[in-house]
C-alpha cells in the first residue's frame, strides 16, 4: 500500500520574485537555495528549504502558461501542497479506485527524474495537492 512521507514544499503563485524574495528571504530571513528557470512549465522557481521541508515561489514567465492563467483568475497567493509518497504509480490508482479526481492521468518526470502529479482541487476540499516521489 503507497504512503505519503511526509510534506515536500507549499507553492506559492508570486507576480514579481524580487518583491516576494524580499519578504521570504530578506525580511523571514529563510535563505534561498536556488533559483531556476523551469521551462517545461513555463515558470521560474524560487526554492526555500525551511525544517524539512521548502516554501516554493512560483512565477510564470509566459503569459500562457498554467501558473499565468491562475494568476490571472486568483491573483498571488497559495497555489498547492505537495506531499511526498514512496509510490506515485500506486497512490494515482488508490486514489482512481476511490473516485478521486486527477488532474495527471500518469506522472509526469521533471528534468531532475523526481515523479509528480495533481490531485484535482474538486476532490480535495478547495485545495489543489501535487504527489511527488523522490
Amino acid at each position: 500500500m503507497p504512503t505519503i512521507k511526509a510534506i515536500n514544499h507549499v507553492a506559492v503563485v508570486v507576480d514579481d520574485m524580487e518583491k516576494s524574495l524580499s519578504f521570504w528571504r530578506d525580511a523571514l530571513g529563510i535563505e534561498l537555495h536556488e533559483l531556476r528557470d523551469v521551462p517545461a512549465e513555463k515558470s521560474q522557481v524560487a526554492f526555500l528549504p525551511l525544517a524539512g521541508a521548502e516554501v516554493e515561489l512560483v512565477m510564470p514567465t509566459t503569459d500562457d502558461s498554467g501558473i499565468a492563467k491562475y494568476l490571472a483568475k486568483r491573483g498571488p497567493g497559495m497555489h498547492h501542497l505537495c506531499l511526498e509518497v514512496d509510490d506515485i504509480e500506486g497512490m494515482m490508482k488508490e486514489l482512481k479506485a476511490k473516485d478521486i479526481r486527477l488532474i495527471n492521468e500518469e506522472p509526469r518526470t521533471a528534468a531532475d527524474g523526481k515523479k509528480y502529479a495533481f490531485v484535482h482541487p474538486e476532490s480535495t476540499g478547495g485545495v489543489l495537492v501535487e504527489l511527488y516521489q523522490l
